[in-house]
């Protein structure tokens, strides 16, 4: 599993990291029943806390995403999220779209960039 943690990137490290977690799995990388390394293997990788890991692993089990039992690791339960109706799954693509505009990107710049990641998430046949 390979994850990586920005510095200048205002989101809090655990958000990060669960956010790069979550990629993981859209992309097909972690599938459903893979076994995430432990916590503290984490942690150690990324030298950060090994609360702010937990953390991460927590926010991906509330979420329907990871299975959690302490002691035996945690293991990805789902591909998709906790149902969720049209409105709140748009918004984060919304706060996304409307900081790119805030840092000046034109509307071509926007959709081409929003086309890669697209072209990213899904550039492994499922």
């Amino acid at each position: 599993m390979y994850i990586t943690i920005d510095e200048s990137d205002r989101r809090p490290i655990y958000r990060q990291v669960a956010d790069e977690i979550k990629g993981l799995i859209a992309r097909g990388e972690l599938r459903e029943g893979m076994a995430l390394p432990p916590v503290r293997q984490v942690a150690d990788d990324l030298g950060v806390n090994l609360n702010t890991i937990a953390a991460a692993y927590r926010e991906l089990q509330k979420e329907g995403l990871l299975k959690v039992r302490h002691g035996s690791g945690a293991l990805v339960s789902a591909r998709r999220v906790a149902q969720q109706n049209d409105a709140e799954l748009r918004k984060p693509l919304r706060a996304s779209l409307a900081h790119l505009a805030l840092a000046g990107l034109p509307r071509p710049e926007i959709v081409e960039i929003v086309n890669e990641e697209i072209r990213l998430l899904f550039k492994r046949d499922r």
